[in-house]
């Protein structure tokens, strides 16, 4: 088979710990393929993952909670124009992978397959957008209660209306291994850490809360004193801006979203909407725009995976694609969509490296990774200067989308009111209401300050949820619905 591989070193890991120690090897792989192809299919994949986690919550100044976790498998997926079959094993050996193999079968047409093998190792290059970390190991227990008890400290210094302080801390170390009936075989080994902060702060009785935090594909000693400080802050700050905030009020008016985090709205509004199973069925309103206007002139939109140590980073994808920038929408004009090999070939398009699934018991699909809008050339402060009366929203909580309109409801949790070009006072209960293609098309002014978010993104599809990005520039957007509790 030969190595779709950006490091080698990640292939012979996945190796040691997926294959060796179960008695697999390659011809084993080759194997289990060939009996997949005895009936006529597509494609055909084999997808092996370990996965060690654990996760420390420290509450009132005491570890409440300490979770670890071991997980292995393997998926077996075979493709049969558009019909899929899919079977799949927590235990990894020669019979439980010939097994899986076998009840792929149901979906295929009758008569010989082709299955595209070669043989020999061929050596490739490539990158590498992360070090092959285990984070777990990157500090002991007693090094990981330390750091929250000092970002909890922290937080507490802040101010003396703090009350109460939560800290997370969680890490994970995926080794994936992905064998195609092409003659691919591919490997990535996925560090991941985040450690988050929540503050409730108090005042004559009534209080509100905070919250930060970050992370992304690196060993825990990537929380710096200084990073701690910075979560620190901002969740005392979010919390008590909180504390003083009004009311919001309601009606059509002119939005400033703020830089990073914001771009969650577009990630919900927009993203789903672009990726490529939506398309293909016709469910997203999207459907069959390539080459048409769907945003505002300066609007560029990408996803891209490649962005070194980014929480939504993947060397390759869940079908050992190399993860890739692909740009969705250029200067308001859809370009593209977001595809996995599937819906690519169905859709007579090319493969964007964007197959994701939770885990090896999961069917992958059309996912994003880092999601986000290119800068414009307005200096955020001319943006703030130019709306008479308008609302500010520099963070998001929750929200709800529906791709097959656009339609989409958005909670401010933290905003705050533009008077004369101003920023004056906070507000609270602020809801954005809208549709995604037509609130791209009502963005007037594009900051030259775009950021991406700490890496803190969580993205749920079909019951599944995986890591990602998401960023943006300060955005000036015209005429949107404001939803408020005043």
């Amino acid at each position: 088979m030969k190595p779709l591989e950006p490091n080698l070193g990640s292939l012979a890991i996945a190796r040691d710990i997926l294959l060796t120690p179960f008695g697999l090897d390659e011809s084993s792989l080759l194997k289990a393929l060939g009996i997949m192809f005895t009936h006529r299919l597509d494609y055909a994949d084999l997808y092996f993952q370990f996965t060690k986690s654990e996760g420390w919550s420290l509450e009132e100044g005491i570890v409440k909670t300490g979770s670890f976790s071991i997980d292995q498998g393997v998926g077996v997926r075979a493709i049969s124009g558009d019909k899929t079959a899919f079977s799949y094993s927590d235990e990894v050996s020669e019979r439980a992978l010939y097994d899986a193999a076998l009840a792929t079968r149901t979906i295929a047409r009758q008569g010989a397959g082709k299955i595209m093998i070669t043989t020999g190792m061929q050596q490739s290059g490539g990158r590498s957008l992360y070090l092959p970390h285990d984070p777990l190991v990157s500090l002991d227990a007693t090094e990981k209660i330390q750091l929250l008890e000092r970002v909890e400290s922290m937080a507490r210094a802040k101010d003396s209306r703090v009350v109460q302080v939560m800290a997370d801390l969680a890490a994970e170390y995926d080794v994936v291994l992905v064998a195609r009936s092409d003659g691919i075989i591919a490997a990535d080994i996925r560090p991941l850490v985040r450690l988050s902060v929540t503050v409730i702060a108090e005042q004559n009785g009534h209080r509100e809360t905070g919250s930060s935090g970050g992370g992304g594909r690196y060993s825990y000693n990537y929380f710096s004193d200084a990073l701690l400080e910075q979560y620190a802050a901002n969740a005392v700050a979010s919390a008590l801006v909180n504390l003083d905030a009004r009311p919001a009020p309601a009606g059509p008016m002119t939005v400033v979203l703020g830089p990073g985090w914001p771009g969650i709205l577009l990630h919900e509004a927009i993203g789903h909407g672009l990726e490529g199973d939506f398309n293909r069925k016709g469910s997203s309103t999207f459907s069959g725009r390539i080459g048409e206007r769907v945003a505002a002139k300066g609007v560029t939109v990408v996803d891209n995976g490649t962005i070194a140590d980014r929480r939504g980073s993947l060397t390759v994808d869940d079908e050992g694609n190399p993860s890739q920038c692909t740009t969705l929408i250029q200067d308001g004009i859809l370009k593209g969509y977001i595809q996995d090999t599937m819906n690519a070939r169905l859709m007579k398009m090319s493969v964007t490296g964007n197959a994701r699934r939770e885990s090896f018991a999961h069917l992958p699909m059309p996912r994003m990774t880092n999601t986000y809008m290119l800068a414009g050339d307005k200096d955020p402060a001319e943006i703030l200067a130019s709306v008479k009366n308008g609302l500010y929203a520099v963070n998001f909580g929750g929200g709800q989308v529906d791709i097959t309109n656009g339609k989409f409801v958005f909670s401010a949790s933290q905003a705050y009111m533009i008077e004369d070009g101003k920023i004056t006072y906070p507000v609270k209960g602020a809801t954005l209401i809208g549709n995604g293609p037509d609130v791209l098309n009502r963005v007037s002014m594009i900051g030259n300050d775009m950021q991406l978010d700490p890496g803190i993104g969580v993205c749920g599809k079909e019951g599944q949820n995986v890591p990602v990005g998401v960023g943006q520039p300060t955005l000036r957007i015209d005429g949107v619905t404001v939803g408020g509790t005043a």
